[in-house]
């Protein structure tokens, strides 16, 4: 049995980022203790972690260099301030019980420690490497983190040295407003972005006609005008699946969309590319007479359907909000979409009626005020913005 930990604490080129797995002696950990104690990597040597010279901690704790060590000052970092750091904290570890102390002789620890080669400051390495161990120590100890926490953080942490926010569209923070930016002006779509209210619940939609005259690379203006929004290419591919998809990316999408009318086979190679790439796959269900049975035809199910009544049949066609609950019956992971001449007297017959995702174009994009026209719907998704992304450990 062993158990793992990681954690990361301070700043700057003297922050600490801890690895560590604790386990039995007699062990896979303690072999490969042995293994790392005997079979040196040029620099990554490791070293037993000691609370001073010949005053090693125990349980034996192996501290790894993560970044190579190319010169004596480097080691001076690994052999002075941070192995007395991880020493002292595994040391504390045992005095207050995080450690059993009857099983000290029983347990080795392997320590992978991360030095940036540009730090300086002997006392931080050391305070943060000291915090760092012992957090990643008592993780490791207390199995953290639970699914529970991995499930609430996945979608609205950011990786501190990546610097951004992934969008996401997680269930909890259903449904959503999708806004369509059909009109083919970049420059007044920007100006709808620009006075778009701040709002988790709001994802853009680059439309068809968009897409038509600027290309996929609209995507990317989309993007740096509204600071990173989710954004969907409404491409409504019909027929190259996957070379669609892979265009889309390229250039920034966080979803794509595809014709239900297209064949099986076409959608099946679009599906699996975008989930491939690690983006969303919705289908448009525009004039599919029966989208259940189109989704029955599929190997692999979308991630979203879209209940779409088109612009010049709105006058004509019925909103196919009674749909809505047929399709998450049988597939109940899909995410279900309404779409044609949504305004706020329809939009609550469809959230009623369980839709996740309502799209509005028109409404929102050619007002006078489009935040207000915005708000009108945010209004009734509910939950603006989430209260909860806090980091708090």
């Amino acid at each position: 049995m062993y158990k793992i930990g990681e954690a990361l604490v301070g700043k700057d080129n003297e922050v600490a980022h801890i690895d560590l797995i604790i386990g039995d002696k007699e062990g896979r950990v303690g072999e490969a203790f042995a293994n790392g104690l005997t079979q040196l990597s040029a620099g990554h040597t490791p070293v037993l972690s000691v609370i001073r010279p010949n005053l090693p901690t125990k349980p034996y704790t192996l501290v790894v260099p993560k970044v190579t060590v190319d010169d004596m000052k480097d080691a001076e970092k690994i052999f002075g301030p941070a192995q007395a750091a991880v020493g002292k904290a595994i040391a504390d570890s045992v005095e207050e019980g995080i450690i059993p102390k009857d099983q000290i002789e029983d347990l080795v620890i392997i320590c992978s420690v991360f030095i940036h080669p540009e730090a300086k400051d002997y006392r931080r390495i050391y305070q943060y490497n000291y915090g760092a161990t012992k957090l990643a120590l008592k993780r490791a100890m207390l199995d953290y983190p639970s699914l529970d926490k991995i499930m609430f953080d996945k979608d609205r942490a950011v990786h501190p040295v990546m610097g951004f926010k992934v969008p996401r569209l997680p269930k909890w923070n259903a449904p959503y407003l999708q806004i369509a930016l059909d009109a083919p002006n970049i420059e007044m779509i920007k100006r709808v972005i620009s006075e778009l209210p701040h709002s988790d619940k709001i994802i853009l939609e680059a439309g068809t006609p968009l897409i038509k005259k600027y290309g996929t690379e609209v995507i990317g203006q989309l993007k740096s005008a509204s600071n990173n929004a989710f954004v969907i290419a409404d491409l409504k591919t019909l027929d190259v699946g996957q070379v669609e998809v892979d265009m889309a990316f390229d250039d920034g999408a966080d979803a794509v969309v595809a014709s239900g009318l297209a064949t099986p086979e076409v959608i099946d190679k679009f599906i699996y590319e975008a989930k491939r790439l690690g983006i969303y796959a919705i289908i448009d269900m525009m004039n599919v007479d029966d989208p259940v049975k189109k989704l029955k035809s599929l190997r692999d199910v979308p991630d979203i359907v879209i209940l779409h009544r088109c612009v010049d049949s709105e006058k004509t066609q019925e909103l196919r909000f009674d749909k809505i609950k047929e399709i998450k019956k049988g597939f109940p992971n899909i995410y279900v979409a309404v779409a044609g001449g949504i305004n706020p007297n329809t939009a609550p017959l469809a959230l009623k009626e369980g839709a996740d995702i309502i799209i509005v174009g028109r409404f929102i994009t050619q007002s006078k005020d489009v935040e207000r026209s915005t708000r009108l719907f945010i209004n009734q998704i509910g939950g603006d913005i989430d209260l909860n992304r806090v980091h708090v450990e």
